[in-house]
């Protein structure tokens, strides 16, 4: 049995008959065409993806977003940023950044303060404690990244990058 990484890649075409996602949801009329089946495809990873990374935070009492939220934090350095900024910089959307901040603030992961110049404006930065779970972290989130992509060759992951990149470029029009 040939493993995944080296079969050649599939021609689709509506309708698709031997479909490896079809029998894991036990679908059994044909996908509408090749764009249905690879949108539910990508939906289908990148859930069973999350689940699996949540379990690493949930040692940590952290969400994705809380996660993502400390290592954006990290890397503005000791100025922080403004809540908008930290919005733009998120993996997934979350609407209310302002509660996500509170309850970081909340369990000492992150500080807030005004701007002098702008009184409206709260500029948020990683604490010391947020950096120690963070530097806590770390090793794990990798030996995650790794458990879960390992078992695909480098040049595979690249041209993988290469088209969900692409994907989200036609997203931008």
């Amino acid at each position: 049995m040939r493993r995944i990484a080296d079969r050649a890649p599939r021609r689709l075409e509506a309708g698709t008959v031997g479909s490896k996602l079809k029998e894991e949801i036990r679908q059994t009329k044909p996908f509408s065409g090749p764009q249905q089946e690879a949108l539910l495809n990508i939906q289908r990873t990148a859930s069973r993806l999350q689940h699996r990374f949540q379990q690493t935070l949930k040692v940590y009492d952290l969400t994705e977003p809380q996660y993502n939220v400390l290592r954006i934090l990290r890397g503005a350095g000791p100025e922080g940023l403004r809540c908008s900024e930290i919005g733009e910089r998120m993996i997934s959307h979350d609407p209310d950044i302002t509660r996500l901040l509170t309850r970081l603030q909340r369990v000492r992961l992150i500080e807030r303060r005004r701007d002098m110049i702008d009184r409206r404006v709260i500029h948020s930065r990683i604490s010391a404690e947020g950096l120690k779970r963070l530097k806590e972290l770390d090793p794990l989130v990798d030996e995650t990244s790794k458990s879960l992509l390992g078992h695909m060759c480098p040049e595979r992951l690249g041209r993988l990058i290469d088209l969900l990149e692409e994907v989200r470029q036609g997203l931008a029009d």
